[in-house]
Parts: C-alpha cells; structure tokens; sequence
C-alpha cells in the first residue's frame, strides 16, 4: 500500500489520483468528515481531482454515511479492512490518502480497535465529577487522539470508558493485519500553506458553502449537529443562526484552519518520532514533479 498524507489544502488528492492513475491504484480515503453525504465543500471533496485524462479512479470511504451520524475511527478501521481487501481482490494497488492522524494511525500501526460496551457502573461514577476533573482524568491515560472529546461531557465520560476497557482488557485485543506500506508526505512551508488555506477558503466560500450549510440545515439537521463537525460546519452554522457576522466568521474559520493545519503537522511529527519514515515532498513542485518523485521511491 501507499500512503499520502499532509496537512489540509496541501494537494494530497491529486498527488493520490495522478499515482492511482499511473499504478492501477483505488484511492482509500483516511479523511473523518468526507464520509459524509452532502458535506462537501466543507471537507473538501474534489471531485474533479478523481478524473485524470479523462478517466475516473475509483475511491473509497466517501459518501458512505449520512450527515448527522457520528462515524467514528472503530468504524472506519472495519470499513478500511473492507476497502483493502477488495482493492487487492481485484488486482489493484491500494493508495490511502488523507490528513486524520488517529485515522491513518489506526491503519499503519497495526493494532485492531475493538467496540467498547457502556459501563453503567463508571458512567455513573463519573457523573458525580466535574468537568475539569474528568478532563485530567483522561489525560491521564495519555496523549489526547481527539480534542473534540473535551468539548462535551458526555464525550468526556465516554473517552474514558474507552480508555479503561482497553486498560483492562489488553489481552481481547486482536492483531490488525500487517500491512506492507511505504508512507509519503506532501509539506509546504509555514506561510504558503497559510496562503493557500485563506485562498481556498475565499474560493469555497465563493462556490455555494454556505449554502451547502443551509440544505444541511433545511434537511433537518439542528445546529449542535452540524457544529459537532467543527471548522467551517461549526462557524458557517453559527452565522446563519446569527451568532456571528460574516466577517466573524471568515476571521474566526481562517484562523481555525490555520491551527488544524498545525495540529496536523504536529501528529505527523509525532508519527515520525514514534518509528515511521515519511518521505517528504516539497508542495511546490507541480505534480508530474511530485508523482515522479514518489515512482523513483517505489522503483516504478
């Protein structure tokens, strides 16, 4: 398998398809928001970037969900191994691409995640607590895979629930296949990716986002739905219910994607010092360039 990975706005996807053109590949995606139907300016689906020279290449792990549901990285652990297979079934090459860490994690590091029962006894213990308490509970289990569980308390209670069963339960733990895998990273300086996340903002901003929200909206979605997806679900929604200007909006969403980029580059880093070996490619190169550079790694 061959993995894409890189920060938002960084051209993962027709990095992904131009390979996936070239190799007889399927795109698997390892994105958290783009399983969603009908959210897709705001994940950035583009559609347009899975037709090369004319040709359609096959993807998986989009559109596979309705909005409003919480998919969740057990979920997309069973329906990678579901993807992959196929993939290899039919004599093509499997090419993951994306930017959620815990979800390409979940994949490259080989362990299998199992569902978690509810624990009554606990959640009724952990009721009793505080909210700041709860959080340093959890911490305590380690390095934080999501952010948004400390949002909410019953997210809160429900990371931790998680987190004990597996302390608990280490042996029930089943081995995630192995998989033979050769990891790529497109990277670009600080300032242009800043750059190039305001530019695609203004864009999709400019192609119907907003409305993309509203039809989310008039579908029957409440606003706590759509904000639980964060970014631009979260910031669009409040101001279209009137809680922010637009210009509030635009500020508070750039500066948002900003720091989501950095976070990404952090897990990255982090991927790094935890044994992986990306290869690194500069994003300025134009994408013959870029998909040269990864055929000559592969001895393509």
């Amino acid at each position: 398998m061959i993995t894409i990975l890189g920060p938002t706005a960084a051209g993962k996807t027709i990095l992904a398809t131009y390979l996936a053109y070239h190799l007889n590949g399927e795109i698997i995606s390892a994105d958290s928001r783009q399983v969603y139907k009908g959210m897709d300016l705001g994940t950035g689906k583009d559609y347009e970037d899975y037709i090369i020279n004319g040709k359609k290449v096959k993807y998986h792990l989009v559109d596979i969900v309705e909005p409003g549901y919480e998919y969740n990285v057990y979920e997309f652990q069973r329906d990678f191994l579901k993807s992959y297979n196929k993939i290899i079934e039919d004599g093509a090459i499997p090419i993951l691409c994306g930017g959620t860490g815990l979800y390409l994690e979940a994949v490259l590091k080989g362990y299998k995640l199992i569902e978690v029962p509810e624990n009554n006894e606990l959640r009724v213990e952990l009721n009793l607590k505080q909210v700041e308490e709860l959080i340093i509970l959890l911490k305590s289990f380690g390095h934080l895979h999501n952010v948004s569980d400390i949002n909410d308390k019953a997210r809160i209670i429900r990371a931790i629930e998680i987190q004990q069963y597996h302390k608990e339960h280490k042996e029930i733990i089943e081995d995630f296949p192995k998989i033979k895998n050769v990891i790529f990273g497109v990277f670009y300086e600080r300032k242009i990716i800043r750059d190039r996340i305001t530019k695609r903002l203004k864009l999709r901003l400019n192609d119907g986002m907003i409305e993309e929200v509203k039809g989310l909206l008039n579908k029957g979605l409440i606003p706590e739905q759509l904000i639980f997806y964060g970014l631009e679900y979260k910031f669009i929604t409040q101001y279209i219910i009137g809680q922010i200007t637009y210009d509030e909006m635009f500020s508070l969403l750039n500066t948002a994607i900003h720091q989501f980029a950095k976070r990404q580059m952090t897990w990255f880093r982090k991927m790094e010092r935890n044994g992986f070996k990306i290869h690194w490619i500069d994003g300025e190169k134009d994408i013959e360039t870029k998909r040269d550079v990864v055929l000559q790694s592969l001895k393509v």
